[in-house]
């Protein structure tokens, strides 16, 4: 019955191999396609950008790394060893290793607890006191909670969730968890209300409650802060309550975690509880100690590495870190934060929502520019949106040196010169648009860190809404294809992924302080107009040749009805028709067709025109860059198209251009209907003198 209940339906089916993705192949598979597996697994392709900035951020895995990642083979290998040999290995091992940490944090005579998640040693602490102020814990459970509820209190700034953990792992009621506010009025925003806390304290024991555990901080998780330690543990004795530190490392404390593999760059090692207690029945109960030898094995990665650093090697890690941040106080983290300028009479007043969107944008920019910095985006209560910089717990792990330190702040300094430029302008950028309507459109988006949007509409009239709004589209879509050639460093992209108004707008980035705005969005409207008229004149030229068509057609049943009242029907039948067709060939059709394709084409295309670029540039200068107090700015109307007067050998002068589109300007209404036309049309094309004259000659041809 077992092996029915083992055995593969779909291989009994005699489906055979071919669904090694839904089970397990029947006949197992060697190391080498497994390994093979794995590789793939590991190195499977993502978002390009995303995973080069991941493999920039791959832990710096260095021969301490290796020693780490061999304990975890060693401790498979030696759980099969005999039962007392293993014994007086792990017990070896794990006594080892809480010696070395008491000494290196200086955290004598206490007991260290081995755990995966950083946050069961609270747990585990926590079912440790307990289980020492609740006698009959042990045999009657919660129901000795019953007579006085306990009570642990946490800091406001302390890390999000870590209160509602606790409660939920040691089946305790939300009521027993009471958060203490932060200093608001004195002192720090950032640490325990002290004298709060005693409040806190007196009040529950009137309400006839149990103070039982206090959590406080040695550097929080947001932003590094430290709580007043010496005076919450004098408050700690007087109130009979366990102080539990989490962090960085304190001396003061009943207990704390650490977590020594993000300090010292070590892959996959637990995190340490030490604690001070004197009853190992206790500590057993609660889980801090186990008499299971294989349990005692999630030390042996961190023995091995702390044996391969040495004293001085862990404390010269520690130490790089902390050198790279040159703060007065002494912190491991450093906040960054954009917002507005307080000063009056700076610029336009912008909704708080913008720096939220600059800011976003700086982080971002600054993970891509230098990764092994370990910076992070961060959300906090009291400052909100951040830049985060904490080398303690991500030098180690990337190899973050000077050199990227020094990288960092010089592509902050670089990234807040140009946003505070592109806020500065922003206004103007707008009010430009606005000068430029209805032709242009502002469109308000706060969620995008650039100059702004805009959006391109064309004077189309006697259409329904939904082909305007294909219209729309297909011409700003051309023009974000222009703007995208030019050679400039401002970006003109489709805008955020989850904007609404990304179809149809164009988005422009970041801009210096010296981009001439006026030129900027002359060119944008230019462009935009001349993609409307070409749009256009194809539209005539496809109607004057549907005409043309048509006109053949008329003229090809008029001409086969004239022969066949000329001739008659012997010509038609096929015998006598082939006979007179060879003394007498013709063909009306091609005759017809040619004349009048050529007529559409002469209409269209006049063939004394002289050329000119649309938009012409001093050599040298860059793209909207503003131009000195000597030099004449480009206006929209010093932007159109002259025609310019013929040199003395006849041929029209050419000007230099950087990617110029080329505009064709649509006929007027009445062309189709006159048999010779006069069109005042212009084709802007890149042509020499040499090559325009044949073309001239060939056009005045078909015109005789």
């Amino acid at each position: 019955m077992v092996l029915g209940l083992l055995s593969c339906q779909k291989c009994a089916k005699g489906m055979g191999t071919t669904h090694l993705t839904l089970c397990l192949d029947c006949s197992g598979q060697d190391v080498a396609t497994i390994l093979h597996l794995v590789h793939n697994l590991i190195h499977e392709k993502e978002d390009e950008e995303k995973d080069q900035t991941s493999q920039c951020r791959m832990q710096n895995v260095g021969e301490q790394a290796h020693m780490a990642l061999l304990g975890h083979s060693l401790a498979a290998y030696i759980s099969v060893l005999d039962r007392e040999r293993l014994r007086k290995l792990t017990t070896r091992i794990q006594s080892d290793t809480t010696l070395w940490l008491c000494r290196l944090f200086r955290y004598e005579n206490s007991s260290a607890a081995f755990h995966e998640d950083d946050r069961d040693g609270l747990v585990k602490v926590c079912r440790l006191v307990i289980n020492s102020r609740y006698e009959e814990y042990a045999s009657e459970g919660y129901a000795s909670l019953t007579s006085k509820q306990p009570v642990i209190y946490h800091s406001a700034s302390g890390r999000s969730g870590l209160g509602q953990h606790l409660c939920s792992q040691l089946g305790l009621p939300l009521s027993s968890l009471c958060t203490v506010p932060c200093n608001t009025i004195f002192g720090s925003q950032h640490q325990m209300d002290v004298a709060l806390l005693d409040k806190l304290i007196k009040e529950d024991i009137e309400a006839g409650k149990l103070p039982l555990l206090l959590i406080a901080n040695a550097g929080t998780p947001g932003a590094g802060h430290t709580d007043k330690l010496g005076r919450l543990k004098d408050l700690c004795e007087q109130y009979n309550m366990w102080l539990h530190v989490e962090g960085w490392a304190a001396t003061r404390c009943d207990s704390m975690t650490l977590t020594p593999g993000q300090w010292l760059g070590l892959p996959a090692v637990t995190a340490v509880t030490l604690y001070r207690h004197e009853d190992p029945a206790l500590s057993l109960a609660a889980g801090l100690t186990s008499s299971q030898p294989v349990a005692k094995l999630r030390a042996l990665p961190l023995w091995l590495s702390l044996q391969y650093l040495g004293h001085n090697g862990i404390v010269q890690k520690i130490k790089h870190a902390t050198s790279l941040v040159e703060d007065e106080l002494s912190s491991p983290v450093v906040l960054f934060r954009f917002g507005p300028e307080l000063s009056a009479g700076k610029g336009h007043a912008h909704p708080f929502s913008i720096y939220i969107s600059f800011f976003l944008f700086l982080g971002e920019r600054l993970i891509q520019l230098v990764p092994t910095s370990g910076v992070d985006v961060v959300e906090l209560e009291d400052e909100g949106t951040c830049v985060r910089f904490s080398p303690l717990l991500t030098a180690a792990v990337l190899g973050t040196e000077q050199e990227d330190i020094d990288s960092l702040v010089e592509k902050l300094s670089e990234l807040v010169s140009v946003m505070s430029s592109t806020l500065s302008l922003r206004q103007d950028f707008r009010e430009e648009v606005h000068r430029h309507s209805p032709s242009l459109i502002y469109v308000e988006e706060l969620s995008w860190p650039g100059l702004g949007a805009v959006r391109y509409e064309p004077q189309i009239d006697g259409i329904d809404e939904s082909r305007r709004k294909e219209g729309v589209k297909k011409i700003n879509s051309e023009l974000l294809k222009k703007l995208q050639e030019f050679d400039t460093e401002i970006t003109f992209s489709t805008g955020p992924e989850f904007s609404t108004e990304t179809d149809d707008c164009i988005f422009v980035g970041m801009v210096t302080e010296d981009v001439d705005i006026i030129e900027l969005v002359n060119m944008i409207g230019a462009i935009g107009r001349d993609i409307e008229e070409s749009g256009r004149l194809l539209e005539n030229m496809t109607d004057v040749i549907r005409k043309g068509i048509l006109e053949a057609e008329v003229q090809l049943q008029k001409a086969s009805e004239e022969k066949l009242m000329e001739e008659g029907v012997i010509r038609q039948l096929p015998l006598f028709g082939s006979v007179l067709n060879w003394f007498s060939p013709w063909d009306i059709f091609s005759f017809c067709t040619k004349i009048l394709l050529c007529d559409c084409f002469v209409i269209l295309f006049p063939p004394s025109q002289n050329v000119k670029p649309l938009f012409s540039f001093p050599t040298g200068q860059r793209l909207f860059q503003r131009v000195s107090a000597g030099t004449d700015s480009f206006s929209e109307t010093s932007s159109i198209a002259q025609v310019e007067e013929p040199s003395r050998d006849g041929c029209a002068s050419q000007s230099s251009s950087v990617h110029p589109p080329i505009s064709l300007s649509a006929p007027r209404d009445d062309i189709a209907a006159d048999a010779t036309p006069q069109v005042d049309s212009q084709i802007e094309v890149h042509v020499s003198s040499e090559e325009k004259q044949p073309e001239d000659q060939e056009l005045d041809h078909s015109e005789r």
